[in-house]
């Protein structure tokens, strides 16, 4: 069967426009006739007559195309079905995405998938997390709108005493990277103690699964608008590695919303403080982004997502992003310069974003022995994960 060449967009239950790939180098998106201007489908691509050309799949709309494992689960089981290609993908699993975009073919009604609804505590206390997940894949893969190399899966779950069903992200630490899911669960444990944002998230008990909650839907079940720093600066998924923490600091002067900006720079600053510390070298441009109920008012920057100290697996890791144009774990001077001179924090500020991440690393290092005792699986990972934060506390501390 031919591969998909058109497909509706819907915003929050409205159709936007259509999307269409005209050849094989060339993308086109076209507003419908009076589409409101809160019904854009980015904030780079605000609604207009002219349609939208692009010679690769517009960055928006790539944002969400699974990777890794994720992606070639359902390319073999779509492949000789519709073919697999992004829009046949998008097709598949555009009724259950990241942010407020959703795909049907064109004439269709609004997507979305009847789920069937898990339960919270069963996840966090399966005894093999390794079958749970495999059965998950087999269960939501098709209906899993969502990046990332790390195998994950979107679905709903309900808490126990409650009767509202809540989306998370469940994350599995693969056989690449062992103990995965307890690394991201600590670091975001020192995001969330340094009084950063964070997603509510959890770490199974067997320290298999890292569950995290869904920040893309409002307290009213409507979804959110959400869109990572890739498509800000419109660059491809391929592209995350290529740009600069420079050109962070302008995308969230350009998109962020004048009353939150300099909330938003010092948030960043701490992220990137954060990742210095626990030497989390995967900050790409798809683990920043922004997040807005109305396209043209009230855009934030994100909750953290996404933390983890990656040294633990490649020696050599660097960040992702280049800042002072270099790849490297900065000097405090390097930082402090950047944070006065691209994010306009004052002197007292820098020092008090530093000292409390400092002493959230380092609390949150505390836990990490006793973690070791119960979970004898973790102690390398856990033992590396110490030695590697108190060398970036003092680093920056010094």
């Amino acid at each position: 069967m031919a591969d998909v060449s058109r497909l509706s967009v819907w915003v929050n239950e409205q159709e936007s426009g259509i999307l269409a790939r005209e050849t094989r180098q060339k993308y086109v998106f076209a507003y419908s006739p009076a589409v409101s201007d809160r019904s854009a489908v980015s904030l780079t691509m605000p609604v207009r007559l002219e349609s939208w050309v692009s010679r690769e799949l517009h960055p928006v709309f790539q944002m969400n195309l699974p990777e890794g494992a994720l992606l070639e689960t359902i390319r073999r089981a779509i492949a000789k079905i519709i073919g697999e290609d992004d829009l046949s993908i998008l097709r598949v699993t555009g009724g259950n995405q990241v942010g407020r975009n959703r795909f049907s073919l064109p004439g269709s009604d609004y997507p979305g998938f009847k789920d069937t609804t898990e339960s919270l505590e069963e996840l966090l206390t399966f005894p093999d997390t390794t079958e749970l997940f495999n059965e998950l894949i087999k269960r939501y893969a098709l209906r899993s709108g969502v990046s990332g190399v790390q195998p994950k899966v979107l679905l709903e779950a309900i808490q126990r005493g409650t009767l509202v069903s809540s989306g998370y992200i469940v994350k599995s630490s693969g056989s690449d990277y062992p103990q995965l899911a307890a690394n991201e669960y600590f670091c975001m444990m020192a995001a969330k103690r340094a009084g950063l944002p964070v997603p509510e998230f959890y770490l199974a008990e067997n320290g298999g699964l890292f569950v995290m909650r869904r920040f893309d839907v409002a307290p009213n079940g409507t979804y959110l608008g959400f869109e990572d720093m890739c498509s800000l600066q419109a660059m491809g998924t391929r592209q995350k590695y290529d740009s600069t923490c420079e050109r962070v600091s302008k995308s969230i002067k350009d998109f962020v919303s004048c009353e939150h900006v300099m909330a938003a720079r010092e948030q960043f600053f701490a992220m990137l403080i954060l990742s210095v510390m626990v030497r989390n070298g995967d900050s790409h441009l798809k683990n920043f982004g922004v997040l807005y109920g109305n396209p043209l008012t009230g855009v934030i920057l994100a909750p953290v997502y996404d933390v983890i100290a990656t040294t633990v697996y490649l020696k050599h890791d660097v960040p992702a992003l280049s800042l002072a144009g270099a790849r490297k774990w900065w000097p405090r001077r390097i930082l402090d310069r950047f944070a006065m001179a691209h994010l306009f924090l004052s002197a007292s500020t820098i020092r008090h974003v530093v000292e409390r991440v400092a002493d959230a690393v380092m609390e949150v290092r505390k836990m990490i022995p006793e973690y070791c005792g119960n979970h004898p699986q973790f102690r390398d990972i856990g033992g590396q994960m110490m030695a590697i934060w108190k060398e970036g506390v003092n680093g920056l501390r010094g």
